[in-house]
Formats: structure tokens, sequence, C-alpha cells
């Protein structure tokens, strides 16, 4: 059957400096630009160029973007993106019975984020987007 327990374990932990992300949230408006949530303890730091390859661009204002918990694990495994024209584009694979990820993904795609455009770098989003398959 099932069972619950306890485990020890190592987290390592990354770190994003407490002044860095109140300026993102701040530049944004504390507020998602994929799905609206403007709660910032539910908003993530996420990276455009990724943390762990791109070190030197972890703290570039115009590398990151608040996103929604979920939104940024759905950025993070490739499930949508933004282009370098600001546009949100998801993964043509991508299928969901989800309210909010319908109403916040599937239902906007193509979709131009203004307010994106004026704080992420499009070269930035290029790069990235070069290493998906499906853009």
């Amino acid at each position: 059957g099932l069972s619950a327990g306890t485990y020890e374990t190592t987290v390592h932990a990354r770190s994003v400096d407490p002044e860095f992300r109140a300026t993102v949230l701040y530049r944004h408006d504390q507020t998602c630009p994929v799905s609206d949530v403007d709660h910032p303890w539910l908003l993530d730091v996420a990276h455009v160029l990724s943390w762990s390859e791109y070190p030197d661009y972890r703290a570039d204002l115009a590398n990151v973007l608040p996103l929604s918990k979920t939104h940024h694990a759905a950025f993070d495994r490739d499930l949508f993106t933004i282009d370098q024209d600001y546009r949100l584009r998801v993964n043509p694979s991508f299928e969901t019975d989800s309210d909010l990820l319908e109403r916040t993904l599937l239902n906007r795609a193509g979709e131009q984020l203004a307010s994106v455009g004026e704080n992420l770098n499009a070269d930035y989003l290029r790069r990235h987007n070069a290493t998906l398959e499906w853009v």
C-alpha cells in the first residue's frame, strides 16, 4: 500500500538577491505577463537564458521576467515561449484540460505581450528559442 515517511536530502538552492527580485517585480508591475497573477509570493524570477548555462546573465534585468510558479515551470519545460517579437508561442504538442492553462496559454497563443517588450532583450529570446525544436 501507500506509505509516507521522512528522509534526509541535500538541496542546492538558487539564491536570487532580494533586491534584484524586488526590482524585477517592480519593472513588471508585480504581475506575471502571461497569467496576470499579481501576488508576489506566487511569482518567480524566470530566466530566458538559463541560470545554469548562462551564469553571466543571472543578474541581467533584460534576461528575466516574473512568472507565476506554474508558468515558470511550463516555460522551463518548453511548453511555451516568447518570440523575439514578444508574442506568446505555445508548444504544438501541449495539451491540457486545465481551465487556467487553456485560458492563459492556449487561448493567448500568438498574442503580443507588450509589457514584456519594454523589459526583455529580444536577442536573448531569439537565442533561447533557437534551442527549441518546435519554434
